[in-house]
């Protein structure tokens, strides 16, 4: 009777949470809203977190959406002596502001409506925020990795990320369009997390919504993460390289662990445990936030990542194409605890990264540079003697038949493209994108940058034309800046060509938001476009010759983009 009793009411308690998630949505939705635009939330003279958590116990299931609005505003001064912001601004990118969730909702009152509209009318300018204080300045709120948040917490978790989303990420417009059908199911998950394993599934889930290569960094800070993305206990005796549908085999790390599991370099492995490589793959993207498919197959390549198994199991049976046959075999991975074997891992790695960094492309027609490589330039070189350290750099490789840009990596060092190439090579004008920041007088919109900022300002200014071929090298690992510096060099060169694979998909700066428990969540904060208004988020810089690998390129390893450079001075 006991058990019975105890269902039942587990079952009204179920019943009531998950009838309270639209009261939670709503009590989110406005609350963003006064936060992000009221004057003296916006401000920070009343604080915006203080009401959401003194409010947010307040909200129960016979709540209508008017007597939320009522909840969160009630205190708020609704009489404004400022007079209301006006937009000077001419080129905004406006389409993630949406307010029809309160102005054509019939269910609101026509006072409510004209409350809404008035908060937004007489909006903060955060122009007037003292120096050193920005409109993502968030609070910090910890607790022990192994605590679970509590409810209102959670809550807060969750309203900031959706705040986020509907007023400082400029690619909301790009985002899946049932996101806040998403978030309100997210929202009722968060809800009923009883574990902090629980609760980083669903942020995992809300992060991975924002489709942004900045954001991938998020699952390293879940503690739980072994368990929701099975990537620290155990490693592949083999190392890979995903490949469309299946998980090309490329170098055989514990080779006597292979053998008896009958795996060869150049099998393509096409399940594991039973489940297509392609599924696991279309898993992962819904708890790892990338810019495009391209780049979601390069991350899960990456050995050390490990993020490529379904389950944190000791072994792993596998389903395995070797030539002509098919066939299936059980694996033992790599214990991470076990130290020698490690150390066998951590060798390889290196021995790996220490290949790709020294990649070099040496021809004396070709004057090559490496994006992640250019800091040496300026070892033992005094300040004073730099510039003409660089121009002679540059002056030699002027006179060579071809100059190669390789971006596939993060520049080191800024300097070297945006101020010395283009000092050297470009005419002063050099517009080579459209730069939208948030909008400080009307927050969830994003305002053209001013294009002075787009090249730096350098007196009596020389240009060094150049009729020679430029090559720039791009891959997934073309990323932010470097994704910046390459649409910069494709404008310095117009005959350049820009030949590889498509990049990261996330150019811009990155926007650091805390949240509660611990967390970072980064992001891209500005929209980057080329002057003609063409996308760059999600799709990549624009790729003249786009380059596909098969499996004998890989396992060849040949580097096509050098291959294609090379032929095309023959």
């Amino acid at each position: 009777m006991k058990k019975i009793t105890f269902f039942i009411l587990f079952l009204v308690v179920q019943q009531f949470i998950f009838a309270q998630k639209n009261q939670y949505a709503d009590f989110i939705k406005t609350w963003n809203f006064v936060k992000y635009y009221h004057p003296e939330l916006a401000s920070r003279k009343i604080d915006a977190d203080s009401l959401f958590l003194v409010n947010i116990e307040k909200v129960n299931t016979k709540q209508n959406f008017n007597e939320i609005i009522t909840l969160v505003t009630r205190n708020l001064n609704t009489q404004f002596s400022s007079p209301p912001i006006i937009e000077t601004q001419k080129d905004i990118l406006s389409v993630n502001q949406n307010f029809n969730w309160f102005q054509k909702n019939k269910k609101i009152s026509k006072e409510n409506k004209d409350l809404l509209n008035s908060i937004y009318k007489n909006r903060f300018d955060y122009g007037l925020l003292p120096e050193g204080k920005s409109v993502d300045d968030e609070k910090k709120y910890p607790f022990a990795k192994e605590e679970n948040l509590p409810l209102k917490y959670r809550l807060l978790t969750m309203a900031k990320i959706k705040g986020t989303v509907d007023y400082l990420f400029p690619h909301k417009y790009l985002m899946d369009k049932n996101f806040d059908s998403y978030f309100t199911i997210l929202l009722n998950e968060a809800v009923q997390s009883t574990t902090r394993k629980d609760f980083e599934m669903v942020l995992a889930k809300a992060v991975s919504q924002f489709q942004d290569s900045h954001a991938f960094s998020f699952y390293r800070q879940l503690n739980y993460k072994d368990r929701i993305l099975f990537n620290v206990s155990y490693y592949s005796p083999f190392d890979f390289q995903i490949m469309g549908d299946h998980l090309l085999v490329t170098h055989l790390i514990f080779p006597e662990i292979c053998s008896k599991a009958r795996i060869k370099t150049g099998d393509k492995i096409t399940e594991i445990n039973g489940k297509k490589v392609s599924e696991i793959i279309k898993e992962k993207s819904k708890l790892l936030s990338v810019s495009n498919h391209q780049k979601l197959q390069y991350v899960l390549s990456i050995y050390e990542y490990n993020l490529i198994w379904p389950d944190n199991l000791p072994k792993k049976m596998l389903t395995v194409h070797s030539g002509s046959k098919r066939f299936s075999t059980e694996i033992d991975l790599i214990n991470a605890t076990d130290k020698s074997q490690v150390t066998v891992i951590s060798n390889y790695i290196n021995r790996k990264n220490s290949k790709t960094e020294n990649r070099s492309l040496i021809n004396k027609d070709i004057a090559y540079f490496k994006t992640d490589a250019t800091m040496h330039f300026m070892e033992n070189v005094d300040d004073d003697k730099l510039d003409a350290k660089m121009d002679s750099i540059l002056e030699d490789a002027s006179h060579k038949k071809a100059i190669v840009f390789d971006m596939r990596g993060y520049p080191d060092w800024g300097g070297f493209v945006f101020y010395y190439v283009y000092k050297y090579f470009s005419p002063v004008e050099n517009y080579f994108y459209k730069y939208y920041e948030p909008n400080l007088k009307n927050l969830g919109t994003f305002s053209l940058r001013d294009p002075k900022f787009n090249y730096p300002e350098i007196e009596n200014k020389t240009m060094h034309s150049y009729s020679g071929k430029v090559f720039i090298l791009v891959n997934p690992d073309t990323r932010s800046a470097s994704e910046w510096y390459s649409m910069s060099l494709q404008k310095i060169f117009p005959q350049s060509i820009t030949i590889g694979q498509q990049t990261s998909g996330a150019d811009g700066d990155v926007v650091k938001i805390n949240l509660p428990g611990d967390y970072l969540l980064e992001f891209t904060g500005n929209g980057i476009f080329y002057p003609d208004n063409t996308q760059t988020q999600q799709k990549g810089i624009r790729i003249n010759e786009l380059i596909k690998y098969t499996d004998q390129d890989i396992l060849d390893q040949r580097d096509l983009e050098f291959e294609s450079v090379l032929n095309s001075l023959n």
